[in-house]
């Protein structure tokens, strides 16, 4: 089992504490992180639908 050095954990760990909504993808190469990816996501709430869309038009 190889060791990761304490500054690619303070990293990781980092990376984690400040994201909210997404993924954090860890490469690793020959028992070694290599590289970090971090994909962050924002979410909107979807807005509230209008009872009442429909339209009236005049009759000609």
């Amino acid at each position: 089992m190889t060791t990761i050095d304490q500054e690619k954990i303070d990293y990781i760990v980092g990376m984690l504490q400040d994201i909210k909504y997404g993924s954090l993808v860890i490469t690793i190469h020959e028992g070694h992180v290599i590289q970090v990816d971090s994909i962050e996501k924002k979410r909107f709430a979807p807005k509230s639908k209008p009872t009442n869309t429909r339209v009236l038009q005049a009759s000609k």
